[in-house]
């Protein structure tokens, strides 16, 4: 991206109820107007999980316009241009994507599935906080990048290198 705009970041997972939300959020509030997220997914659940509300809410992150929706969104004509596309879970990372307009360019964050874990609220809370502080971690290794200057394929190499970081 060697513009001076905003740096529009689509996180991407299937059910757009966890992950991706997290993500969402957390940049929208620490890339402090560098950068605008959103999310979406491939089959969205069309609700947020409530325990994402719960520790986003707890972390004093912004949940107002957070909502689960589909990647379609972002194809239609008025949509937002976007620069760079991270999928959070492996199965959208390994689905057929649609053609998203300016070939943005794209990066893999595996992140755990906290709604797959069971047990106490305790368990489940714990399993969405790990996902949140992972998120946090490589968010801020993003933010740290000079986007600005950077080509899309130097950019594709530094998100396949944060993707890559275990936490």
């Amino acid at each position: 991206m060697t513009s001076s705009r905003t740096c529009n970041v689509l996180f991407l997972c299937t059910g757009n109820a966890a992950r991706s939300i997290l993500g969402e959020s957390l940049l929208n509030y620490f890339g402090e107007g560098r950068f605008q997220a959103f999310s979406a997914g491939s089959f969205p659940k069309g609700e947020v999980h409530p325990l994402s509300l719960e520790i986003l809410k707890s972390n004093h992150l912004p949940t107002e316009r957070l909502r689960s929706k589909s990647w379609d969104e972002f194809t239609r004509a008025g949509a937002p241009p976007l620069d760079v596309i991270i999928t959070v879970c492996d199965k959208a990372a390994g689905e057929v994507c649609p053609i998203w307009a300016g070939q943005p360019t794209s990066g893999h964050w595996q992140i755990s599935d906290p709604a797959a874990v069971g047990g106490t609220h305790e368990e489940r809370l714990a399993a969405f906080r790990r996902a949140l502080e992972q998120l946090k971690a490589r968010i801020a290794r993003l933010i740290a990048l000079p986007v600005e200057s950077l080509d899309s394929t130097a950019l594709r190499e530094r998100l396949k290198a944060i993707g890559r970081e275990g936490l």
